[in-house]
């Protein structure tokens, strides 16, 4: 045939990746089928999902008169634990450390969470496993966890504690329990929590001595008089039912209730969980509000909001729609030195990279921060990583304030949804704002 008159060569067509069977489920399919077991890893939800960044803030301009620079004061702190407490908590920023337990972190880290929040007035919180020293002695402000494991539960520790948590649910995997791993159960930690050394331990789902929310408000009238009623008592629960949740927590007599969203993490438990259960903070805030008002408790009792804070952006948009403070957990890590790529090759050895890292059960981080083993513990500087923390407390601070004078208030706790738009239909229907632009807010007067 003449070379002229072959038929063209069509072109290839480029490959198409099934946004149902993208690149990660295939390897996830695979995986389960070579091992035959689910996996289990750190961190928190990992897919996209309707978040802070959704929000935008309305700068004054004619209409609202804004404050002048770093003149004009804009005030930072909050009170928790004002409706029983003798003593509530008085902290200078509305930032707090989340609970994350020694045993899932190394002492050093603990110390340095103390060492940072201290720095800027603020608390942490000790997390299952009870309380360390590092962390007691190096915290102004501790809030002792008290969890359905009981795992280092100690009544002298909760009255040497400054508030106490009564932790119900985790935003990360609400209606479930945590696990430990037997190479972080050292022989501390064992003691600490009773358990045989070296032995994988599973957390309890619930508490073993009550069944409902009439049990927890007996269990609040025990530690209230475990600690003469001096001490603010939280109710923590995982973002799912929020509305009801913290109506239940109110009426039991919590002073402060915390909420956490599906973003927030968990030192290990099983993929599908973290992914599939529980709803975004997004969504959580606004319902958590409302039942706070309905009851007449808003401000009265105070709104603690957690799950994917990272910046003084998302720190103003949660008090914006009506949280008192948030907690930090992950962006508390990853300020202390977690995830850097300065250990690139090791993270790569381990089978990922930096920023990617969340195999915290398996005690081998590379930064010393999520693991009991002592030559990597020696890695973390506990008073440099506190600093780190500190300068990433007041940076965010700095920028929540540097919004609220934007708004024209003198307070970041003035900071309101009237201040607020969304850019998504689903962001405008979750947090109860109006769409940029209009003032629709879908669900409202019936509109969907």
């Amino acid at each position: 045939m003449n070379e002229h008159m072959k038929p063209p060569v069509a072109p290839r067509t480029l490959p198409r990746e099934s946004a149902t069977f993208d690149a990660y489920t295939l390897s996830e399919i695979r995986r389960a089928a070579a091992t035959g077991i689910y996996d289990i890893r750190g961190a928190g939800a990992k897919r996209k999902l309707p978040h802070f960044d959704d929000l935008l803030f309305l700068g004054a301009s004619m209409s609202r008169y804004p404050l002048e620079g770093y003149r004009e004061r804009c005030g930072t702190d909050v009170v928790l634990g004002t409706r029983f407490a003798k003593k509530p908590i008085e902290l200078k920023i509305p930032i707090t450390i989340a609970g994350m337990s020694f045993g899932s972190l190394s002492g050093p880290a603990k110390e340095a969470l103390g060492r940072g929040a201290s720095a800027m007035g603020t608390s942490t919180t000790t997390g299952d496993g009870g309380m360390t020293q590092e962390e007691r002695g190096h915290s102004t402000k501790l809030v002792y966890q008290y969890l359905p494991s009981r795992y280092g539960m100690n009544p002298d520790d909760i009255r040497k504690a400054d508030a106490i948590e009564v932790v119900v649910g985790q935003g990360a995997k609400p209606g479930g329990g945590g696990m430990l791993l037997g190479q972080k159960i050292s022989a501390r930690v064992a003691k600490m929590r009773t358990l045989p050394e070296g032995i994988d331990q599973r957390s309890a789902c619930r508490h073993p001595d009550w069944t409902g929310p009439d049990d927890l408000e007996i269990k609040i009238e025990e530690l209230r008089e475990i600690t003469d009623w001096e001490k603010p008592i939280y109710v923590k629960v995982g973002a799912a039912r929020p509305y009801y949740d913290t109506a239940l927590a109110v009426k039991a007599g919590a002073d402060v209730v915390v909420v956490d969203g599906m973003q927030g993490g968990t030192a290990a438990t099983q993929e599908v969980f973290i992914e599939n259960v529980g709803i975004p903070t997004l969504a959580a805030v606004r319902n958590a509000v409302r039942a706070l008002q309905d009851l007449g408790m808003h401000r009265k009792v105070q709104l603690i909001v957690s799950g994917g804070i990272r910046n003084g952006a998302d720190v103003a948009k949660a008090l914006a729609l009506g949280a008192d403070a948030v907690a930090i957990g992950t962006a508390a890590l990853v300020a202390l030195g977690d995830n850097d790529p300065q250990y690139e090759a090791e993270y790569e050895a381990l089978g990922t990279r930096a920023g990617a890292y969340d195999d915290w059960h398996e005690g081998r981080d590379p930064a010393g921060i999520t693991t009991q083993d002592p030559e990597l513990m020696k890695r973390l500087d506990p008073v440099m990583a506190g600093r780190r923390l500190a300068n990433y407390l007041a940076v965010m601070t700095l920028e929540a304030q540097t919004i609220a004078r934007a708004c024209g208030k003198s307070h970041v706790h003035n900071l309101e949804p009237e201040d607020l738009v969304a850019l998504t239909i689903e962001a405008a229907a979750m947090a109860q704002v109006p769409l940029a632009g209009t003032n629709w807010v879908p669900g409202q007067n019936g509109q969907f």
